[in-house]
């Protein structure tokens, strides 16, 4: 059998209710869920951080961000009642990535969109990829949507010129001019990152949609707390209460609209039967600051928080003859994952001199088992600027522990019967407790975790 071509597309900011095949009734997504009709979807699936950079650099190396050093989007500096713990601006050169994995195999290796993972001595091209085609240390569109965006990889198109069209007509271009050797195309698009901007025409179909629904009457935001972190004391938390951003609802359409370009260029080149797609997202949906386009309910929070709303992501795989079409799974998977399911998929050997702490979710896509681990871990050392505090977390079978660092404050949560973190179970479940919080210490010790260290300047 010849080696299955490989689109792996991250989404930048994506909340996991923000499809509506994840239950969205205001936003829509039709090729995203005719692309779940046709593989599976998960249920649990986490990103590695509630932030973008340390995702990224877990998927491209199979660990999880604190045994590779970034901890925290790059290069972000905070200071609260605790000073954030200092962490590796960009990804070592010494990692084998996925893509360099891949391309030893015999691959064709394609970066597509943003990276964010150090300035230019480790962009793409220096970690496994023969094309990038808008990767560098960038970690939103500065200058907009909209060309002239001068991102210094993606030379500037006509005025007006939309980025998410832009890199999805440079990614089909790719695969339409193929030279025949299987490719892994790593599509990574900056979407849905701000600034919230879309096209002028889909904002005003999503204006006369929330209308129709009557969501312009509801109350949008609840304003909270004040931020934890110094550099924006003097603001509040604000928690957007239900999905009605007509322009953020424009981009995700402009999104799903260029994602089905991107599969149709698969159907018509004969591809898409020998392709795995992966369709996920590097944190949860921005919901209590910087305008709070999203609402992540039922989960809590949202980016830059410990909680599921900071973590918990859509997740779609679709491989014909080998994933089943319509199917479900609830099995908790993470970013580390992703390096050792696309090497087995690949046909390829792990690699031994490359540590990997995720699992292959193969058996799981093809129905041929669970894998075997006893828990998924997330370390944030960090402040961010959504609001949430640092601290880190485990996830054991249902349950989810949560130490937060400014006060070494435990919680416990049942997931499957408590999906909002509502209930706080630490006092209950004092012997849980401190199993897993064993186990949390014990792995933070096991990848060199850096812990955030009191501030002598706090107030």
């Amino acid at each position: 059998m010849a080696k299955p071509n490989i689109v792996f597309i991250l989404i930048d900011d994506l909340g996991w209710k923000d499809l509506s095949c994840y239950g969205s009734e205001f936003y829509e997504t039709p090729n995203l869920d005719r692309l779940a009709s046709q593989g599976m979807s998960f249920t649990d699936a986490y990103a590695a951080c509630p932030v973008c950079s340390p995702t990224r650099a877990s998927i491209m190396s199979g660990k999880y961000p604190a045994r590779v050093g970034v901890t925290n989007y790059i290069a972000g500096e905070e200071r609260g009642k605790v000073i954030s713990a200092p962490y590796t601006k960009y990804l070592p050169l010494s990692e084998k990535t996925v893509a360099s994995a891949l391309r030893d195999g015999g691959y064709r290796t394609w970066h597509v969109g943003k990276w964010h993972l150090g300035d230019s001595p480790y962009w793409p091209e220096k970690h496994g990829f023969d094309v990038n085609i808008g990767g560098c240390d960038m970690g939103m569109p500065r200058h907009g949507y909209f060309s002239p965006w001068k991102i210094p990889t993606l030379p500037d198109g006509p005025e007006g010129y939309y980025l998410t069209d832009r890199l999805t007509d440079e990614a089909v271009s790719l695969i339409r001019n193929n030279d025949g050797r299987p490719f892994f195309l790593n599509m990574w698009y900056y979407s849905v990152h701000i600034p919230i901007q879309a096209k002028q025409q889909n904002i005003e179909r999503f204006e006369q949609k929330a209308k129709q629904m009557g969501l312009d009457k509801l109350k949008t935001f609840e304003e909270g707390e004040f931020f934890p972190c110094l550099h924006k004391k003097d603001q509040r938390v604000t928690r957007r209460l239900v999905q009605s951003d007509a322009a953020y609802a424009a981009m995700i359409w402009s999104l799903d609209e260029n994602i089905g370009r991107l599969l149709n260029a698969l159907d018509e080149t004969g591809q898409a039967d020998n392709t795995l797609v992966i369709f996920t997202s590097d944190n949860g949906g921005l919901a209590t600051a910087e305008s709070s386009p999203t609402c992540n309910a039922p989960l809590a929070e949202g980016k830059g928080w410990m909680y599921d709303g900071g973590t918990r992501e859509p997740l779609i795989a679709r491989w014909p003859g080998q994933i089943e079409p319509g199917s479900r799974c609830t099995e908790p998977m993470t970013s580390p994952d992703f390096y050792p399911t696309l090497l087995e998929a690949a046909g390829l050997d792990p690699l031994p001199q490359q540590h990997c702490d995720g699992v292959s979710i193969m058996p799981l896509l093809t129905g041929r088992g669970t894998p075997e681990r006893d828990a998924i871990y997330w370390h944030y050392p960090h402040y961010g600027n959504q609001g949430g505090t640092p601290g880190c977390s485990v996830r054991m079978g249902d349950y989810k522990l949560i130490e937060f660092f400014e006060d070494g404050r435990l919680e416990l949560y049942n997931l499957r019967e408590d999906i909002s973190e509502d209930h706080d179970l630490a006092g209950d479940r004092q012997e849980l407790v401190r199993e897993m919080h064993g186990m949390l210490v014990r792995w933070r010790e096991s990848v060199d975790a850096k812990i955030p260290q009191p501030n002598p300047e706090w107030p």
